[in-house]
């Protein structure tokens, strides 16, 4: 591994890199916080996929890519004089020190969850107003329900048991069913995402990440999926003339592969 001055010295380049691009590139030029967001916001599901994938080559080219970005983002800041990259850098490291007191201070903690609980309780006292209020409005359903819970679960909002949780999940697939008998549309749909929601909160206490639990299950299906189109095309068919059984014969095969 490089060491620290090598790393820096890395770091330096990158950011003299993003100077000269920002004064001399047509299209670095242009580039605005507006502009940039929705390429951010791929670049970290690209990431994402690296990650699931366990592709440690790829994993370190996005975050390379990601990184680009962040220090695109404070260059902006710079042409405006609101900040830049050692004001973003100075930020986090005065969050972290603080809020890490068992580290940083004479706080003693026995385990991750007093470390998780003394840092909501410390965002509350920094002047939030709910210890939901860091969790982005824009991310997925699936993500915002896990950090909802997350974060409701550090302040002490919390089932005891794994059992318990999952006598929850009972009920609502039990309430869910009955909507689904009763016809009503909306009342489903409620009914629905509270098994969901309940769901997401039993993974929490096995340890399961739901994200990325129903990721894997995705490129598993996709990859079976795939298997059966190609399959169908040897046999110059195409899936529509297929019967459910003779797809299923290429499904099983895929599930062995």
């Amino acid at each position: 591994m490089n060491s620290r001055p090598d790393q820096l010295k890395a770091f330096d380049r990158l950011l003299t890199i993003m100077d000269e691009l920002r004064e001399q590139c047509p299209w670095d030029k242009k580039q605005t916080m507006q502009t940039l967001r929705h390429l951010t916001i791929e670049e970290t599901y690209e990431l994402g996929d690296a990650i699931l994938d366990n592709d440690l080559e790829e994993v370190k080219k996005e975050l390379g890519d990601l990184m680009l970005h962040l220090v695109f983002y404070a260059k902006i800041g710079s042409e405006t004089n609101d900040f830049d990259i050692a004001d973003v850098l100075n930020t986090v490291c005065d969050k972290l020190i603080h809020r890490h007191p068992h580290i940083y201070g004479d706080v003693k903690v026995e385990n991750e969850e007093d470390v998780k609980r003394n840092w909501e309780n410390l965002k509350l006292k920094e002047g939030k107003k709910s210890v939901l209020e860091g969790v982005p409005k824009s991310l997925p359903a699936l993500v915002k329900a896990s950090r909802i819970q997350d974060k409701v679960a550090g302040v002490g909002f919390d089932w005891e048991q794994p059992e318990q949780v999952w006598e929850k999940v009972e009920e609502e697939l039990s309430e869910f069913k009955e909507e689904v008998q009763n016809g009503n549309q909306d009342a489903m749909e409620a009914e629905f995402g509270d098994v969901l929601f309940s769901m997401v909160n039993y993974a929490r206490f096995l340890k399961i990440n739901p994200e990325n639990a129903l990721e894997r299950t995705n490129k598993k299906f996709s990859k079976r999926f795939v298997y059966l189109e190609e399959k169908t095309k040897s046999l110059n068919k195409e899936l529509k003339d297929m019967t459910l059984t003779e797809m299923d014969v290429f499904w099983e095969e895929a599930k062995k592969l």
